[in-house]
């Protein structure tokens, strides 16, 4: 799945037009890496894209909030401002009750779909209490997903009997090589534990996983959609009971971390998420706050289909905001009333929730 050598000589690649071309129709990987040096080809790119995406999904745009829940971490992680080397920011970790609590603020903003994200330590985010805030969560809201420390298959299977529909999980640096410069202590540290985990999630019977690479890392960016691509595939014939999502973020200004490197640019970030509609016309891509207001309207039309909006990435952030330092900085700060009639004024139609509880009920005890 990933073949250094491979993904080495691809994103080296100097495609001809002509390769472009069959590029615009293919489904290789090869097609993929060319699509990836297409900066002047972007127009019909674009445009491509656009139609795949309205033929599958048309003009639809499913809503959802990060919550979270504690910026307790243990972890070295450099981009991050949760890290455990931050010693002088405001740590926070809620409680269930106060879980519910911001879960009934997003309700009532619209969203029907929470992801809770939490840093990575073992007394205060442990598996008790994830199972917890799932539970909390779930009493309040249509549709839970977790963005936590990755577990073992018997933990992701009660995560998803407590009412969790789906898992998130970046590997954040796919280049193995590359990965440890960026990881250097705790739990996520361990590379291989990582990427198997959606594997132990779909087994569990998780309904939904999505993927992801964090852009800025790897300055070899080609390299790392390349192998979130190849992941998908994989992902699309072995889960193939749960839905599937990915995700190219960028670093944004972090606590520690104020100026990341400007890897990739608007455009060819834009050709990016162009590229991964074409290689996985029937996969979710997932666009977050991290993004400028302007960006995230023209990226709509071209192939993002899951977005968030109005998000607060410090725990409480919702209800009691400024009490905790934020992972990251947002870059999006409208409201998500303002997001929703900016899709509706282009001709999209917001989802806010879907049939998950019947779903559930329906496929109890479906494991892999």
């Amino acid at each position: 799945m990933i073949d250094l050598a491979l993904f080495d000589e691809l994103s080296a690649w100097q495609p001809t037009d002509a390769d472009i071309d069959r590029a615009l129709t293919g489904s290789r990987l090869e097609d993929v890496a060319a699509l990836l040096r297409a900066e002047h080809r972007i127009e019909d790119i674009a445009r491509r894209a656009q139609q795949e995406t309205i033929r599958r999904f048309g003009r639809t745009m499913h809503m959802f909030a990060p919550l979270y829940l504690s910026n307790e971490c243990v972890s070295a992680c450099t981009y991050c401002g949760f890290q455990v080397w931050n010693r002088d920011i405001v740590r926070k970790t809620l409680t269930p009750a106060q879980v519910a609590t911001e879960t009934r603020y997003l309700k009532h903003l619209g969203f029907r779909h929470v992801l809770l994200v939490a840093g990575e330590h073992p007394k205060h985010v442990s598996a008790d209490y994830i199972a917890a805030c799932i539970e909390a969560a779930a009493a309040e809201i249509a549709d839970v997903s977790v963005e936590v420390q990755v577990w073992d298959e018997p933990t992701y299977a009660r995560f998803v009997d407590g009412g969790c529909d789906g898992l998130v999980v970046y590997q954040e640096c796919y280049d193995p090589r590359r990965y440890p410069e960026f990881h250097l202590k705790g739990p996520k540290k361990h590379y291989d534990w990582r990427f198997d985990a959606p594997d132990r999630a779909a087994r569990a019977g998780m309904r939904r996983i999505g993927l992801g690479t964090l852009l800025g890392l790897n300055d070899n960016w080609r390299w790392e959609v390349l192998a979130l691509v190849a992941h998908a595939r994989y992902g699309l014939k072995t889960w193939w009971r749960s839905d599937l999502t990915v995700a190219l973020p960028r670093l944004e200004p972090a606590a520690g971390f104020e100026q990341p490197p400007q890897v990739v640019t608007d455009a060819q970030f834009v050709l990016a998420i162009c590229a991964l509609r074409l290689a996985l016309p029937d996969v979710g891509i997932v666009l977050s706050t991290r993004e400028p207001a302007r960006l995230r309207d023209g990226l709509a039309h071209l192939g993002v289909t899951h977005m968030s909006a109005g998000s607060r990435t410090e725990p409480g952030g919702y209800s009691d905001p400024g009490g905790a330092e934020e992972q990251f900085k947002i870059s999006d700060e409208r409201t998500p009333a303002d997001v929703r009639a900016s899709l509706e004024a282009s001709g999209f139609d917001p989802i806010w929730k879907d049939a998950s509880p019947v779903f559930r009920r329906a496929t109890s005890g479906n494991r892999f």
